[in-house]
């Protein structure tokens, strides 16, 4: 049903040949990496200081809603006052530990942009021309002529797939993959495509 193909990339030409298997996992391990990346941001981790800090500020206001006869007003407002200077630090400190997490969020994916556009790019530049798979025209009927772009002729009876079509199709569909099993993983977090 499938045969791999890619002349000229065995031994005689100084490298290993890369399978369409092997290009998908390729692919799959940079999404993975990606979906990981957006996990530790969404995720991010509380402080022991903001910990309690939430705490302080719960027991506070506890404290003063047991506080409700006229004669503790005076308390229970000063109870309110200090959980609201509370409430701000905290609000400063989860700021400021967003910043460090976008910061650093931003900073690994850049990196892994970096390393993802240059080998697309070499792949694509490496197999121009060159078919990555052969497959029966029977079941790519339709979408024949938009697989095969730039990589070769079908007169055998299959329809040889270029590296273009190759990368754009194992990027949807390890999107998609890795939609689902984060989801598996972590249901809390929305993994839907439209945010991608």
């Amino acid at each position: 049903m499938d045969e791999t193909l890619a002349p000229g990339v065995g031994a005689g030409a100084g490298g290993a040949p890369l399978s369409p298997l092997s290009i998908l996992l390729l692919v799959l391990a940079f999404q993975f990496l990606d979906r990981y990346l957006e996990l530790l941001k969404k995720k991010g981790s509380k402080s022991n200081e903001e910990t309690q800090l939430r705490l302080e500020i719960k027991n506070l206001l506890k404290e003063a809603s047991g506080l409700s006869t006229p004669s503790t007003f005076a308390q229970a407002a000063k109870l309110r006052r200090m959980a609201t200077a509370k409430e701000k630090e905290l609000i400063k400190k989860q700021e400021e530990r967003s910043k460090e997490q976008n910061f650093s969020y931003s900073l690994y994916n850049k990196i892994l942009m970096g390393v993802k556009v240059p080998l697309y790019a070499g792949l694509c530049w490496r197999f121009w021309g060159i078919p990555i798979a052969a497959v029966p025209q029977h079941l790519l009927q339709p979408f024949g002529r938009i697989l095969s772009w730039k990589a070769g002729d079908p007169a055998s009876g299959f329809i040889m797939i270029g590296i273009i079509p190759w990368l754009i199709l194992t990027s949807r569909v390890t999107k998609f993959l890795c939609q689902k099993f984060l989801t598996k993983i972590t249901p809390e977090i929305d993994w839907s495509l439209n945010n991608i």
